[in-house]
């Protein structure tokens, strides 16, 4: 009753007309960004957090949960339209979605997508508001050794999830924590990594790092291939780089609609994806690329028309897209009450959270209670208003694409340099700021993920300070670490994590030879 409380104070700051407003250009940006590919709202947050300077802490959150939920709306949009997935949760969705356009079902599909993404948002923040209290009520008394299992928990699973391999993970990450050691120690005063330079104290700052990793990155690399991916032939890539040249073909298709048949083809999906993307957006896992698959997988062993996937199944549309929408709930709950972030977004919205001066963590309930309440009564207000702005809207959308890519990137590039440079108003932030866009964009080049980098900046400096608070607790003994169940537990789960890929090779391999001296013995 006392979360119910809450959410009702928070709809009385979540619809003010002020708030509503920024909840409304949050979806509206959000779509937008969402359809064009390779822009995905990591990359529209980090931008707009220098924007957001002037904005009351309370409507700037509200805005970036809006850019959220219609960033992955609007990647949805062109994934079936076009076959060009506007940010990587959206990929699935182009799997079924894309042949039912082409067979004359995108209304269908544009619906059962939308609709999904009402559903698995409002499931997803219901059981935000009956979680998120409780856990911040257990995590009042997890200590410094607990906290720092956390964030080691964080560190191996996003680096172990994300990007081609774990070497490569861990090499992000890396790069993470070395910038986030630069500046003053918070305990002895001593300068680390400076080179000297007094602007340098103070760190860098983690809005810089965040728009130069993402925007800057991208742009860069985007720029540097340009001209190889529009004369490359086949597959997606020539897809996006037409599009984006202004050739791209929509998929003309009238007002979005579902029929009796599909209703009750999706209802059940739309309910099972939620079941599936809220707990893994709650664990770092990478994001709403793993359940959006898993949830693919399940509709189409529990479908009862098998002969139609890979042709346009619509339960291959609405149940990970259900899915996806429940994720981005469930980033919240470790957000909110751990200051954990799972995902790239709630890494740049947990840098938004210090810019403002706020500590997301447990106590953030009691302390900023109008700010909790009113950006989770605003996430429903947001499904509502995406679901009313964008649907009729939907083809519309899918027209960005046709914006050249240089004429993007080059505003991307001048809003990043202008951002940057409001931070501080320090010259020496835009060569911070091109040196880390130059990082960004040979973490690309070698295919380094880009959100363990993230972390390590935002989780890096706490981590230390936790360890540290940890062995000073327990006279500097190592065992201090792991005193606690909780701790224990938290470490048997990165033990886990570690080993499970090592077992599962080594469990092949005695298959295998298995296999060759059965073959043996026969001969």
């Amino acid at each position: 009753m006392n979360a119910l409380n809450s959410l009702m104070d928070g709809f009385g700051t979540a619809l003010t007309p002020i708030n509503l407003l920024w909840a409304a250009i949050g979806v509206l940006l959000g779509t937008a960004i969402g359809v064009l590919p390779g822009i995905g709202p990591a990359m529209a947050v980090a931008l707009l957090l220098p924007v957001t300077y002037g904005l009351e802490p309370t409507g700037a959150f509200i805005m970036f949960a809006g850019i959220y939920y219609g960033a992955m709306f609007g990647g949805s949009t062109t994934s079936i339209l076009l076959n060009t997935p506007g940010e990587s949760a959206a990929v699935v969705a182009a799997m079924e979605g894309n042949p039912m356009a082409k067979a004359g079902r995108g209304a269908q599909a544009l619906a059962a997508a939308a609709i999904g993404h009402f559903a698995g948002g409002m499931i997803g923040t219901i059981l935000l508001v009956a979680l998120a209290p409780k856990v911040a009520a257990l995590a009042v008394d997890i200590g410094a050794p607990d906290y720092f299992a956390i964030m080691v928990l964080a560190f191996i699973a996003v680096t172990s999830v994300l990007g081609s391999s774990r070497v490569r993970g861990l090499a992000s990450l890396l790069i993470g924590l070395t910038i986030g050691l630069v500046g003053l120690d918070q305990m002895t005063g001593q300068q680390r990594l400076t080179f000297g330079s007094l602007q340098l104290a103070d760190g860098v700052d983690v809005v810089i790092v965040a728009v130069g990793l993402f925007a800057i990155g991208e742009a860069l690399w985007v720029a540097a291939h340009l001209r190889r991916t529009s004369n490359e032939r086949g597959g997606a890539k020539r897809l996006v780089a037409g599009a984006a040249a202004g050739d791209g073909r929509v998929i003309p298709v009238g007002r979005p609609w579902l029929g009796k048949a599909d209703l009750r083809r999706t209802w059940k999906s739309w309910l099972r994806g939620p079941l599936i993307g809220f707990p893994f957006g709650a664990i770092p896992a990478g994001g709403a690329e793993i359940p959006t698959f898993l949830s693919y997988v399940t509709e189409k062993r529990l479908s009862k028309h098998k002969d139609e996937w890979g042709k346009g199944a619509i339960e291959g549309v609405a149940g990970p897209e259900s899915a996806s929408s429940a994720s981005a709930a469930g980033t919240l709950v470790s957000m909110l009450t751990l200051g954990l972030p799972t995902t790239a977004v709630a890494a740049v919205m947990l840098a938004a959270f210090q810019q403002y001066g706020i500590q997301p963590g447990p106590l953030l309930f009691e302390r900023e209670p109008d700010l909790v309440w009113g950006l989770i009564a605003s996430l429903f207000v947001g499904m509502v208003l995406l679901l009313a702005l964008n649907l009729p809207l939907a083809p519309v959308w899918a027209k960005l694409l046709r914006i050249p890519r240089p004429y993007l990137y080059a505003g991307i590039l001048f809003f990043a340099a202008v951002g940057a440079y409001a931070v501080g108003g320090e010259s020496l932030d835009l060569v911070i700021l091109l040196v880390i866009g130059l990082i960004g964009f040979g973490m690309r080049r070698y295919g380094l993920p880009v959100l363990p980098a993230v972390i390590g900046v935002i989780l890096g400096p706490n981590a230390e300070q936790q360890l540290r608070r940890a062995l000073q607790i327990s006279d500097g003994s190592v065992s201090g670490l792991v005193d606690t169940p909780f701790s224990v537990t938290v470490y048997a789960l990165v033990l886990l994590i570690v080993a499970w890929p090592l077992a599962k090779t080594l469990v092949k391999k005695l298959v295998v030879r298995g296999r060759g001296s059965d073959v043996d013995k026969a001969a």
